[in-house]
């Protein structure tokens, strides 16, 4: 494994779907982290991909060499009323948690919405993920709820937090 700090942090592009699928669908299969429990097929993992690009939404990978190892993006909302606003998704491969690599991927990603005219970007994350909810109380977001029961994997319910970064 490559040191985290040579590791890049790239906008997403056509070359990336197939490295970014495979990411998250090792993530999701871990059934801790993520709400989706496998990877959409590939062929719907670029239609997204596709779509954030044509939408000027930020997504980032974090390669190795030409492996994707991590991801960060924010989907902006469809509501005219809640275009001001979007929703971050992100996840990094086993290997490489607990090396910084988190904190990098979501700082660009933050500073692209910034940029792009977002002025909130919000997430859901899993209540017994610790060391996700300190990342993102690091780089700003600010707890706003639980939903209680909100997800349930293999038979276990979890509640999630809902966060929130505002820039005014």
């Amino acid at each position: 494994m490559t040191s985290t700090t040579e590791i890049r942090i790239l906008p997403i592009a056509d070359e990336y779907v197939e490295g970014f699928h495979q990411a998250l669908d090792t993530v999701a299969r871990e059934r801790k982290y993520l709400s989706l429990l496998e990877a959409f097929p590939l062929e719907e993992t670029r239609t997204f991909v596709l779509g954030m690009i044509r939408d000027g939404n930020p997504q980032f990978v974090a390669l190795d060499g030409e492996t994707v190892v991590g991801w960060c993006d924010i989907s902006r909302h469809f509501f005219p009323s809640h275009a001001h606003g979007g929703k971050l998704g992100m996840g990094i491969i086993p290997s490489y948690r607990s090396k910084g690599l988190g904190q990098r991927l979501i700082e660009v990603t933050l500073q692209a919405a910034r940029d792009a005219g977002f002025v909130r970007v919000e997430l859901s994350v899993h209540a017994d993920n610790a060391r996700a909810i300190a990342l993102y109380e690091r780089v700003g977001f600010i707890q706003e709820g639980i939903a209680r029961k909100s997800a349930c994997i293999d038979g276990r319910y979890i509640d999630t937090i809902n966060m929130a970064i505002l820039y005014e």
